[in-house]
């Protein structure tokens, strides 16, 4: 996974005049936290919420309780419906959703090991799901976390721009 300067991608939003909102739940807010220092960012990030509690994930982003109960407040169906809500009460150009789990918990399988973060980036009426295990030690999930959204973010930009329509290609 490359890592992306997050000045650099704060640029590509102003270019391509899109606003960002973020629903995070493992990172805590780390992925708005790290994108604060960026030139520019007032313009382009409308707000995070951070719903680590399944309550807050329901209160505040309208997830469902049958849905967390199935699918456990790590997976893909909780960020799917993460980024809804969030767009919902949050209408940002681009929205993005974060899940997953940092260590050992209730929901761990060998199917979902610590490390597996399930993200929802929803750009132009379209959602891109995301799953990935990171690896390495757990104090540096919430970094690998938020660069794996900024790389998503600055693959997704750049298909945007590269496309003739404007729009992002294979959408």
């Amino acid at each position: 996974m490359k890592s992306v300067n997050v000045d650099a991608l704060v640029k590509k939003f102003i270019q391509h005049k899109l606003t960002l909102a973020l629903a995070e739940s493992c990172t805590c807010g780390w992925v708005a936290a790290q994108l604060a220092p960026a030139q520019g960012v007032s313009n382009v990030l409308l707000g995070s919420v951070v719903t680590y509690h399944a309550e807050a994930k329901q209160r505040l982003l309208g997830i469902k309780k049958k849905t967390l109960e199935e699918y456990s407040a790590e997976s893909q169906q909780v960020s799917n419906e993460m980024v809804e809500g969030l767009h919902k009460h949050l209408p940002a150009d681009v929205c993005v959703s974060i899940t997953g789990l940092f260590g050992p918990g209730a929901s761990e399988t060998p199917d979902k090991p610590s490390g597996s973060i399930f993200v929802t980036v929803m750009i132009e009426g379209r959602a891109h799901e995301y799953r990935e295990v990171l690896t390495g030690p757990t104090d540096k999930f919430r970094d690998r976390a938020a660069d794996f959204i900024y790389a998503k973010l600055d693959e997704l930009l750049d298909r945007r721009q590269d496309s003739p329509t404007g729009r992002i290609k294979g959408s």
